[in-house]
């Protein structure tokens, strides 16, 4: 699909690439944005056009994000015609972290006294970190553009990942929440993740997983174990059959005693089950910590907002029988999911937050010594890091026409890198570059949806 616009840059319905091109040949419509796609229509404008309701969809992830587009044919069918993972910008607590080494680093040496201030610093209310920050940030900047382009009339997104509480206490808040008709997708999800989706004793993949008790319920001898999730596991059923009514200790002194390869496999991954078994999954806390952060910026765009569990998500990808994903995750993202979603596109938009270039003005070596420093612009000859560019080179080694993201000197030769970050020709001069669209800290693809 091809984002459309009015001749006043208000958004339309999208239409299909063969649409788009009989437009822009016709005259009727101009090339508006080239990555992603977007024409604007020079003969129509939004009071005059007619259009059908589209739902955004957002599954947040700690890594990625997918979001779909679905226009609601009706109550029981809707068709997903936009698609897309939104892959967060990664490394952020990493840079913060080597500057606060750095700075201490400078203040421990032979440094002025100078009074601290950490009291003197106050976290207003909602604060985030960082990296957190950044994830809310870039899911909402990504609905703000798609609200430009398309005219989305509702929002839907996941707010809960796991409700670990509710899962260590039922009764809670009623113990109808917990046994209802999601009880055991809650509590399956949270082992799936945990252990990577694969058995936590063999290491089996795509197969049929059972949850097990690392302590078992009725032993035969020994301390009986609970239905505490810290207590639970993932393992195939020829691992649940072996383990048995055995505590983990006594199965893994047999396992030890074995010669079989499997077993000794079996040995290694239950250490590691015994030693994890009260470990915290670091991306559940994430989005626990980011839910509400998202769903009241989401609020401010004006449009309604519909929550979802990952339990019920999970439930009617099932249902509708597609593949693990992030953007077919938003698609069952809800109670307003429909039975029949059909998908009408092969593509998926891939949209990864890569940044406006680095507010470091001196370069260090790596004990924090200064080595060499940066003029304080970015835009060298009309260009800056991250514009789209073509170049023509008329001759030498790079000789052709080359097509990609820019990264400018100072010296006027620049290199030009493709979608995943590899030079496909550098020391270029700028005199053969032309800019085709300027830098907005996101790097846009597209890839085949997987189906």
């Amino acid at each position: 699909m091809v984002f459309v616009l009015d001749k006043k840059k208000k958004p339309l319905m999208p239409c299909t690439e063969k649409r788009a091109r009989k437009l822009l040949q016709s005259g009727r419509a101009v090339v508006h944005r080239l990555m992603p796609f977007v024409i604007r229509l020079k003969d129509r404008t939004a009071e005059e056009s007619n259009f059908q309701p589209l739902r955004l969809k957002f599954d947040p992830g700690s890594k990625a994000t997918g979001f779909s587009v679905l226009r609601e044919e009706s109550a029981e069918k809707s068709a997903a015609i936009i698609m897309g993972e939104i892959h967060h910008k990664q490394g952020i607590k990493d840079s913060l972290d080597s500057r606060r080494a750095l700075r201490r680093g400078r203040r421990n040496r032979k440094t002025r006294y100078r009074k601290p201030r950490f009291d003197n610093r106050r976290r207003e209310e909602g604060w985030l970190p960082p990296s957190l920050e950044a994830r809310v940030e870039e899911t909402v900047r990504a609905a703000e553009k798609l609200m430009k382009w398309l005219p989305i009339t509702s929002i839907s997104t996941e707010h809960v990942k796991f409700d670990t509480q509710l899962m260590q206490n039922p009764e809670i808040s009623g113990i109808e929440y917990q046994q209802g008709e999601l009880y055991g997708y809650e509590i399956r999800e949270y082992l799936l993740e945990k252990y990577g989706r694969k058995c936590a004793y063999c290491g089996a993949e795509n197969v049929p997983l059972q949850i097990e008790h690392v302590v078992p319920r009725n032993p035969k001898h020994g301390p009986r174990g609970t239905n505490r999730v810290s207590n639970l596991t993932i393992s195939c059923e020829r691992c649940n059959q072996d383990k048995g009514n055995k505590q983990p200790e006594e199965w893994l002194e047999e396992l030890q005693k074995s010669k079989r390869k499997i077993d000794r496999v079996r040995a290694e991954n239950l250490l590691k089950v015994i030693a994890n078994l009260k470990k915290p999954l670091k991306d559940a806390a994430m989005m626990n910590a980011t839910r509400w952060a998202l769903y009241e910026r989401l609020k401010r765009t004006g449009l309604p907002v519909e929550c979802g569990t990952a339990a019920r998500t999970k439930k009617q990808r099932i249902e509708h029988g597609f593949p693990k994903t992030h953007y077919f995750d938003a698609c069952c993202v809800g109670a307003s999911t429909p039975k029949t979603i059909e998908i009408k596109t092969k593509y998926t938009e891939i949209w990864t937050a890569v940044g406006r270039g680095s507010r470091k003005m001196c370069n260090t070596d790596k004990y924090g010594f200064p080595i060499s420093h940066r003029q304080r612009k970015k835009r060298y000859f009309g260009f800056q890091t991250g514009d789209v560019v073509e170049a023509e080179v008329p001759s030498g080694k790079y000789k052709g026409t080359w097509r990609g993201r820019v990264a400018v000197r100072a010296s006027g030769y620049f290199d030009i890198k493709d979608s995943k970050g590899n030079r496909i020709c550098q020391g270029i001069s700028y005199r053969y570059v032309r800019l085709l669209q300027y830098a907005d800290g996101w790097q846009y693809e597209k890839e085949k949806a997987a189906y």
